[in-house]
């Protein structure tokens, strides 16, 4: 792949976002394995010092595993942060054109919110990277949390205003918005980014140790939570709606699993906000509530899983949109999201769910068959994400490049 990104000028798609957005799911994946597998004392996230305290002590297997996570993190977060800054600069030109004003007025206006959905990320990707490569940071975590709130909020005011446009248009003055388009879960994007940004603002609520910022960690991510779960039941709604009426729109087909990626974050949200209840709060959970939740969460997350793969096979979507010899849509980058979402997702049913209530020892055989699972999920999503950036990426292909519907 070239250094240099495609200028794609009015064939531009705010989707494209989510590109950078895969980039830092997988940097989660590779931080999962630090976050399970070395042990970090004194703190509910492995920091600097455990990793080198690992490295030095543990056997090659630790030490292949801790070099592994950090080259992947490393990796994937200089992905997020590129295809990040390429895409506000794109759509910084992009929103001078005349295909940009033309998608103001259609349902496709809330594609825009693929912009706070990635800036969401690649925030929570820098925390990541401070955690992981930055020694002593424990010591002035305190004074970075409230600055990480105060970021996180001005990504949610960004969302809102963009939401507020999309829904003042289509409300207020009405006739906006095609039904008959809506046939499939694109307007869903709204609530994913909503969430992405919940999920941020309920870190301090698990990692701080003051209860003030707990305490505005909780109310602010409960905000966004209750904003993402109403937003995207109405969308799921007229969703469905359309698709029973007019067939699933083949080219956001991927988007008929973009609950498998709420569902994670949201479920993220819900832990972060049960750990900061129960130090600071004397809430009291217990193991099984949260291996029941979490079972309960991938439930439906294999369901969504099952529809989405029965309509794009359906549909051949993969010889139509991930061939070479294909069509190129950005939203082919939302395939990412879901396989992202079921790995991370896994390790947390296994290591907060499954061995936290006792059902099977940790690093014993059950627990490496089932974490396997996970780590097949993001093997195939790292697979996934270098073959889209070479479909929509390389010299070549900014001109292929169509915006999707």
């Amino acid at each position: 792949m070239s250094l240099s990104l495609p200028r794609m000028g009015d064939k531009y798609s705010p989707l494209y976002f989510l590109a950078s957005l895969g980039a830092g799911g997988l940097t989660v994946t590779f931080f999962m394995y630090l976050m399970f597998w070395v042990p970090h004392p004194g703190q509910p996230v492995p920091v600097f010092e455990d990793l080198m305290a690992a490295f030095a002590t543990g056997g090659p297997l630790m030490q292949a595993t801790i070099a592994a996570a950090m080259a992947g993190i490393a990796v994937f977060a200089f992905l997020n942060i590129r295809y990040l800054v390429w895409n506000l600069r794109s759509y910084a030109a992009f929103a001078e054109t005349d295909a940009f004003r033309a998608l103001r007025q259609s349902n496709a206006e809330t594609q825009i919110l693929a912009m706070p959905l990635a800036l969401a990320m690649s925030v929570n990707v820098g925390f990541i990277l401070g955690l992981v490569f930055v020694p002593q940071l424990w010591t002035v975590v305190e004074y970075l949390f409230p600055m990480a709130i105060l970021a996180f909020l001005a990504i949610g005011y960004l969302a809102f205003r963009q939401i507020g446009g999309f829904l003042g248009r289509v409300l207020v003055k009405g006739g906006g918005f095609s039904h008959k388009a809506n046939n499939s879960y694109a307007q869903l994007l709204p609530a994913f980014a909503l969430s992405m940004v919940g999920v941020g603002l309920a870190a301090p609520a698990a990692m701080s140790t003051t209860p003030l910022v707990a305490g505005i960690s909780i109310i602010a991510s409960t905000f966004f939570l209750a904003a993402a779960l109403i937003y995207g039941a109405v969308a799921l709604v007229l969703g469905v709606h359309a698709m029973m009426e007019h067939g699933a729109a083949e080219e956001a087909a991927p988007t008929l699993m973009v609950v498998i990626p709420i569902l994670t974050v949201l479920g993220i949200l819900m832990l972060r906000q049960e750990h900061g209840l129960h130090v600071h709060f004397g809430v009291e959970g217990a193991a099984g509530d949260t291996l029941a939740f979490l079972g309960s969460l991938l439930s439906v997350q294999v369901l969504f899983l099952m529809l989405g793969l029965l309509v794009l096979n359906g549909q051949d979507y993969a010889r139509k949109y991930l061939s070479a010899g294909g069509k190129r849509s950005p939203g082919s980058y939302a395939l990412v999201c879901p396989g992202v979402a079921l790995s991370v997702m896994l390790h947390f049913f296994v290591n907060k769910g499954l061995v936290g209530a006792g059902i099977i020892a940790q690093f014993g055989a059950a627990y490496w068959g089932l974490t396997a699972i996970a780590l097949g999920f993001q093997v195939a999503m790292i697979a996934l994400v270098f073959w889209l950036n070479r479909l929509h990426f390389a010299p070549e292909a900014g001109a292929r490049a169509i915006p999707a519907e």
